[in-house]
């Protein structure tokens, strides 16, 4: 089964909400197909794929929503709300996230992580097809719930991964994998993983979408450029299961001296010790020609659905409006 490619925006925007709608159905008539949300310190995701659905008939999915911080009774209650203001068009990507967000910001144990997204994906199959949940697992439990109002089409349920454990948990009960912060190379890495759960547990590997969100800096080349993307860098890959993930993709070698650096308290020096090549490999940059042809090589690894994630340090909002409004012209699909 081969995918469509897809070209995705990436919501919510830097500026207000009520502009998402308008935004949304200008883009839909560029040629994108869908709406991709995601949430770490802003608004939730489920309210701006709620403005798209009412705006456009594009596809809208979350990427995604976190298993710690919503129950398994909410977060079902959360998807059948969106799946009745985008019937038949919702996806519902759902992970781990870190643990900063489920630690430090919620107050929860980021425990068992692979577990629980499991477990959550068997739970809500069950919840968003009507039936009685009384489901004991190691991680989770619910005992009596029922979705008054379940949605009337099947929700697909996307997993978010990134080593090979949560990778095999996505090829063999999801319906599709989002990844992120990995080159186009590291794709063909992580996709294999996927397909290959996917055969042994009996399911066609070729009917695991592949979603991806692309980090996309949009200020022209320079120094302070590069300092903003050395920070991005940084400031995700200390995260304890992000750096776990490139070292799984063997890119210790690039990124040790940063990362002892980091532990060292020498915020400037772990900084200066990210190489040219990892920049250039993890963040689309460049020209309008350039980024492009980066986009293009991620789906040419295999990424089906590109939601693209486009970032500027312009702090006046006219101007970032404007800047960010034209990322999304220039990377339209009749641009490929």
């Amino acid at each position: 089964m081969a995918f469509q490619k897809r070209w995705a925006l990436s919501v919510p925007y830097e500026f207000p909400l009520t502009e998402t709608g308008r935004i949304a159905r200008e883009m839909q008539d560029l040629g994108y197909t869908d709406a991709w949300s995601y949430e770490v310190d802003g608004i939730d995701a489920f309210l701006p794929l709620a403005v798209v659905a009412q705006a456009t008939d594009m596809r809208v999915g979350t990427a995604i929503v976190n298993v710690y911080t919503r129950g398994p009774a909410t977060l079902a209650e959360s998807a059948a709300g969106m799946a009745e203001l985008a019937p038949g068009r919702f996806i519902l990507g759902i992970g781990s996230g870190s643990q900063p967000i489920v630690e430090k910001w919620n107050g929860g144990k980021f425990e068992r992580p692979a577990t629980r997204v499991k477990e959550m994906v068997q739970v809500l199959r069950q919840a968003l097809a009507g039936e009685k949940v009384v489901f004991d697992g190691k991680a989770i439990k619910v005992d009596g719930f029922r979705c008054s109002r379940p949605p009337k089409h099947e929700v697909p349920i996307h997993v978010a991964a990134l080593r090979e454990g949560m990778l095999r948990i996505a090829g063999e009960v999801a319906d599709g994998v989002c990844v992120n912060w990995l080159s186009a190379e590291d794709v063909k890495q992580s996709v294999a993983v996927v397909r290959d759960a996917a055969a042994k547990a009996g399911r066609d590997p070729e009917s695991i979408e592949v979603t991806a969100r692309l980090m996309i800096n949009i200020d022209p080349p320079g120094p302070e450029t590069d300092n903003v993307i050395r920070r991005s860098i940084a400031a995700y890959l200390n995260v304890p299961v992000y750096r776990e993930f490139h070292e799984w993709l063997g890119r210790t070698p690039q990124l040790q001296g940063m990362w002892d650096q980091w532990k060292a308290g020498d915020r400037k020096a772990a900084l200066e010790a990210i190489p040219r090549q990892t920049m250039d490999e993890l963040i689309i940059q460049g020209s309008p020609e350039e980024r492009r042809a980066h986009v293009k090589a991620y789906l040419d690894a295999g990424v089906d659905t590109a939601f693209m994630s486009f970032t500027t340090t312009e702090r006046d909002a006219a101007k970032r409006h404007a800047m960010v409004m034209q990322a999304l012209k220039d990377h339209a699909p009749a641009a490929y």
